[in-house]
């Protein structure tokens, strides 16, 4: 069998020494190459950030102010914008302003427009709006959105006002011209030129009555609150009301029946009220069968005072409730204008009450009738033992006996 030898001592030196060189020379090259970092990943691009302060700016504005980015998604809101509608779990609503800002940020001109956009997902509800688009820095546009409905119904309003105004005179003003030819024509008939002259007088009296009620409520509208309020007692005013309406009340055959509450006062003008109640009045003897009784009543309700006039009328559909108290409205136009009605009167009731810090309201069925009540705020009343009357408010005179409340004044 073969042995191994025995290694020379000195061989075994020489080889070692051999082998650290090597060791040594491949460490020092590998140190100095250059160590490659691992490759980065990709970086997206993040999300752009609005300038500073915008935000807080938007949430204090009355106005709709919205912001968005360059995906039409809203990156800023102030709560009018969510409120009004035009924005819901953070998207646009309406694509009307989103076509308008896909306009701007196009071309970078600021635009003003006017639109009418549905108000809600269900109904016919339509609100109007004044929205003006603006770049705000290089990559938001901002849309401020101002609710104009209101503005357009009251210029609606005012527009028809003149046009009911217009149509109303022209019926009295062209009957009085027919007549007068027909007067002239029959110059040598007497009984001919007695009946067209009391035909005059009528329209002259229905053009007088209309053009001081356009006259009264104009005022009424004009001041929405009382000058120089006076202390009123309520029963004395209604009862003057009531006493104005009994010709119309004994032409008309019905009954006015009163139960007028005594020590019930308000702050206001007596004439204005008095007039209110009036028309109140007026308006259930005009719609209730001849014969019919008309029921007047003053109370006190804590701290309300409550003027209630009741017919046995034939009633006020529940259709048109809501718009008796509108300037010309007329629930039977044919049997107002018979009757003399301008359709002004509830709008002068409804005007009067309003100024007096009070409502009116209405109860009615077809067939059984209708109640109107009038609601104002009662004068606070002192203690017994307190011998001076009621406190007046700042900018009021203590009434004296025999003045007249003053009108309101325009």
């Amino acid at each position: 069998m073969r042995t191994l030898g025995v290694v020379d001592p000195t061989l075994a030196t020489v080889l070692g020494g051999l082998l650290g060189l090597v060791i040594g020379a491949v460490l020092m090259a590998s140190a100095g190459r250059p160590r490659r970092s691992p490759p980065a990943p990709p970086q997206t691009p993040g999300p752009l950030a609005l300038p500073a302060g915008v935000s807080d700016v938007l949430a204090v504005l009355s106005s709709g102010a919205i912001v968005l980015d360059a995906a039409d998604a809203v990156v800023s809101t102030s709560p009018a914008a969510v409120a009004h509608g035009l924005v819901r779990d953070h998207d646009l609503v309406h694509d009307e302003l989103r076509h308008l800002a896909r306009q701007v940020r196009r071309d970078g001109v600021i635009r003003q427009v006017e639109l009418d956009l549905p108000r809600g997902p269900l109904g016919r509800g339509r609100i109007m709006v004044s929205a003006r688009a603006a770049c705000l820095g290089d990559a938001f546009v901002l849309l401020l959105v101002d609710d104009r409905t209101e503005a357009r119904r009251v210029e609606d309003v005012r527009r028809d006002f003149v046009v009911n105004v217009s149509h109303e005179l022209k019926t009295p003003v062209g009957g009085l011209a027919l007549l007068a030819e027909a007067v002239l024509e029959a110059n040598d008939d007497p009984e001919a030129v007695a009946r067209f002259a009391h035909r005059m007088q009528v329209e002259s009296r229905r053009l007088t009555r209309l053009v001081q009620e356009i006259v009264d409520l104009s005022r009424l509208e004009i001041a929405s609150t009382l000058h120089d309020p006076e202390l009123v007692d309520v029963g004395a005013a209604v009862g003057e009301a009531i006493e104005q309406s009994r010709l119309l009340a004994a032409s008309r055959g019905a009954e006015i029946v009163s139960s007028l509450g005594g020590g019930v006062q308000v702050f206001g003008d007596a004439d204005l009220l008095a007039t209110a109640v009036h028309n109140l009045i007026g308006n259930a003897i005009n719609y209730s069968a001849s014969g019919a009784r008309v029921a007047v009543s003053v109370r006190s309700a804590g701290q309300l005072v409550e003027i209630v006039v009741a017919d046995q009328g034939r009633g006020i559909p529940e259709s048109e409730q809501a718009r008796i108290f509108e300037r010309f409205y007329r629930v039977d136009a044919a049997r107002s204008r018979a009757t003399g009605g301008t359709g002004l009167g509830l709008a002068i009731v409804k005007h009067i009450c309003a100024n007096h810090g009070g409502e009116v309201t209405v109860w009615s069925e077809p067939g059984h009738g209708s109640t109107f009540t009038m609601r104002l705020p009662a004068a606070p009343v002192r203690p017994a033992n307190d011998d001076a009357s009621p406190a007046l408010p700042a900018g009021s005179r203590t009434p004296t006996p025999g003045h007249q409340a003053r009108e309101v004044a325009p």
